[in-house]
């Protein structure tokens, strides 16, 4: 149904006569008639019907303007919600990998939060190559995702990618081997992540070039886990440095070549206009 049309009618309903549709408006008369004709066409009921030299709405016409208003306020909202210069108001879906929520997205919630009281952010905790096909399902509306110098991501035509900050990765290995050299490792059982491929990926160009391929034995989302293992001697993994560790582990520096993680903002083209996610990306990427 035309949006126009139904304007008219409800207009007709509260001004009861096509004269003063056509005033408010700012059309003619004729104009009026003709598109509450076709909006009966639309719907395939009669609208109006003569009251005298006027007219009146039908039950059905009535019942139809009513509806109208509730219509024509979701239009409204919709307007709003899409407009890129109206206040943000709506509910972002946020997936992320567990240092980007915690460094880039908590905060800047916070900060949202006084600026903005009409974004609700909802945060899932996924890997990238989860949080990919989430933002390819339109289930999220951000994905907070990483990639290795080393093992770089595979973007697609329709990723918008905003860079946010790296980190300098080493090995984690039991602090008595603090000293050792990467190639010192070979004999070792690796830990790799779980739920993405790129830090295996990096840990075997690393190895390569070190003269070895790694024995990955196990395979572990939790950083902290990952700490467990080392302690326990059941294997060395990728870490990154400058982070608390637990006591017994140290996180060798890598040189020749070094290995950075990288973290990403990503939403669909044709997304970032929108009000609520566009003030959600500003703060990541600004913060």
């Amino acid at each position: 149904m035309d949006v126009r049309r139904l304007e008219m009618l409800l207009e007709l309903s509260r001004e009861g006569s096509m004269r003063a549709v056509a005033d408010v408006t700012g059309t003619t008369t004729s104009s009026v008639s003709q598109s509450i004709a076709a909006l009966a066409r639309e719907v395939g009921t009669p609208l109006v019907e003569p009251d005298g030299r006027r007219v009146r709405l039908t039950p059905a016409g009535r019942r139809l303007a009513d509806h109208a208003v509730t219509i024509l306020a979701a239009v409204e909202a919709a307007r709003l919600d899409l407009d890129p210069t109206s206040e943000p108001a709506g509910v972002v879906r946020v997936a992320g990998f567990a240092s980007a929520v915690r460094r880039s997205l908590l905060p800047a919630v916070a900060d949202l939060r006084a600026a903005h009281p009409g974004v609700e952010v909802r945060i899932h905790e996924y890997e990238p190559l989860e949080s990919f096909d989430l933002l390819a399902r339109d289930e999220v509306d951000l994905a907070l995702v990483y990639d290795y110098d080393l093992a770089p991501a595979q973007w697609r035509d329709d990723h918008v990618v905003s860079s946010l900050w790296q980190v300098e990765w080493g090995v984690g290995v039991p602090t008595r081997d603090r000293r050792l050299g990467l190639a010192d490792l070979a004999d070792r059982d690796w830990i790799v992540n779980s739920r993405h491929t790129a830090d295996e990926q990096a840990l075997r160009t690393l190895a390569a070039r070190a003269g070895f391929a790694p024995r990955v034995v196990h395979r572990i989302d939790s950083l902290e886990l990952v700490d467990e293992l080392v302690v326990a001697g059941r294997g060395v993994g990728l870490l990154p440095r400058g982070r608390t560790t637990r006591r017994g582990v140290s996180v060798l520096r890598l040189r020749d070549p070094s290995v950075a993680l990288r973290a990403y903002a990503v939403t669909r083209r044709g997304r970032t206009a929108w009000p609520p996610l566009r003030a959600v990306t500003e703060r990541l990427v600004g913060g």
